[in-house]
């Protein structure tokens, strides 16, 4: 069956880094985007991060833009978040997500819309603080 399974997080001083893996079975990752969420404690679940499967183009939310960065491994079945200069706002927990399509192209809501994602990993908790 279809699976995805989040590893990397854990407690990480303001201003460190952490690198996120997304492990995916049941399904061929080649051909689907994926997606980063996060939820905070208390506020909505938010997608920060996305990639396309047919030409790698990435996706990130202003929160994000310029210290996280996606990339994937089809080969590894793998699709990582790269997490530089974190800060106690990044504190939460972490999810992959699949899109049910290559690309985040014409048509799609936006990359970072949960309704563009049909599963999900059960989350790695991030916590920032010294």
């Amino acid at each position: 069956q279809v699976r995805l399974v989040e590893s990397g997080g854990g407690l990480v001083q303001p201003g460190g880094s952490l690198r996120l893996a997304c492990v995916a079975s049941g399904f061929p990752l080649r051909y689907y985007g994926i997606g980063w969420f996060r939820q905070a404690p208390g506020k909505e679940r938010e997608g920060i991060a996305s990639i396309n499967s047919s030409d790698g183009k990435t996706y990130y939310t202003e929160s994000v833009k310029g210290r996280f960065t996606i990339s994937r491994d089809d080969a590894k079945n793998t699709v990582f978040l790269q997490m530089n200069s974190m800060s106690p706002e990044d504190t939460a927990i972490y999810y992959c997500a699949r899109h049910p399509g290559r690309d985040y192209g014409p048509g799609v809501i936006s990359p970072f819309s949960a309704r563009e994602h049909d599963y999900w990993g059960q989350g790695t908790q991030v916590t920032v603080s010294s």
